[in-house]
């Protein structure tokens, strides 16, 4: 532990320049007396560093000197390929190889690429999650991480939408994917190849003996058939739609003028549809199907009579002192 800490402690001033004892003791999580002694263990290395006093002070090392300490572990070079998506690194467990490994990668890089290196993490951030929704509780990730590099084979417990809802299946974990803030993983089984959401994953037991992935198996050419496959189960159907310049921009279609645009867009049921169509409100008028601009006036026309003879319409002789006055909110308000 103490020998990683020095490496990292003399790429950091390697990288950075100068820097106060407060400043690395930041940096490696530990105290300032824990960087004193370090940097001490270092100079009787013959490491040519040098500390400063006072206000503008801080340790150094000699210009010119360059370590060749730079080679990545095993972890550390898995956790560079996730340089893009450093929580992602973080739920594999690979976050502080990750930080190590991008100091090694900095200490190899002549002046100028160093220098855009870390211009481009200043001014560029992937945040891959969506905005609505709470991120997923995946406390079995890391042992599927395990499964996926090990290639060992577990027995997952697994929740599903359809019955029986909760099943017990041996499979061999091929590969993790992370799409949309949302990981999957992608293994071989019984009924051939399926994907398992992370978080519906129940329990995970991993086994003692290996597998082999099939020959020709590839995760990315696999993942990109599934979506591909997945869209065409979902879309089922088709719709012919008029649309308001506001409705063609929120459902991403060209408009053709300052007017009602005409549409064909796919639907993946008549209940998806209903409920999609329902969210744009009047800037939509759905033509066809039949079923579902049936099913779309019923609902309107429902709503008209629910909100025209409400409680709280105009002249309702039900209005009274429980009306809400400052909040519409019936459980407690953030």
């Amino acid at each position: 532990m103490r020998a990683s800490r020095l490496v990292t402690l003399l790429l950091l001033l390697q990288n950075r320049g100068r820097m106060t004892a407060r400043q690395l003791a930041e940096e490696l999580e530990v105290s300032v007396r824990t960087v004193y002694r370090d940097v001490e263990a270092l100079g009787a290395a013959g490491i040519p560093l040098y500390g400063d006093a006072g206000h503008a002070g801080g340790y150094q090392l000699v210009d010119g000197y360059r370590t060749r300490l730079t080679g990545l572990t095993a972890d550390e070079a898995q956790a560079a390929f996730l340089a893009a998506l450093p929580g992602a690194a973080a739920e594999l467990g690979l976050g502080e190889a990750l930080a190590t490994a991008q100091l090694k990668l900095r200490a190899a890089l002549p002046a100028e690429l160093r220098e855009h290196a870390e211009q481009i993490q200043e001014r560029f951030l992937l945040d891959a999650p969506g905005w609505y929704g709470d991120a997923d509780r995946t406390p079995h990730l890391t042992a599927a991480a395990a499964a996926v590099w090990a290639r060992r084979p577990v027995v997952l417990q697994y929740r599903r939408w359809r019955a029986p809802e909760e099943i017990e299946r041996r499979v061999e974990p091929y590969g993790l994917v992370l799409k949309a803030g949302r990981w999957y993983l992608v293994a071989g089984g019984p009924s051939g190849i399926r994907t398992y959401r992370i978080d519906q994953i129940l329990g995970l037991r991993p086994l003692e003996e290996q597998f082999v992935i099939p020959d020709g198996f590839d995760l990315a050419g696999h993942w990109n058939s599934h979506l591909a496959d997945f869209r065409a189960r979902l879309h089922t159907g088709e719709a012919l739609v008029r649309l308001t310049p506001e409705g063609a921009r929120r459902l991403g279609v060209t408009p053709t003028g300052d007017g009602w645009t005409e549409a064909r867009v796919p639907i993946e049921s008549i209940d998806h549809a209903h409920g999609e169509f329902l969210r744009l409100g009047a800037d939509v008028e759905v033509m066809t199907p039949a079923e579902l601009r049936d099913r779309i006036a019923e609902t309107v026309r429902t709503l008209a009579t629910r909100y025209e003879g409400g409680p709280w319409a105009e002249g309702s002789s039900d209005r009274g002192t429980d009306r809400p006055h400052s909040s519409p909110c019936t459980r407690t308000c953030v």
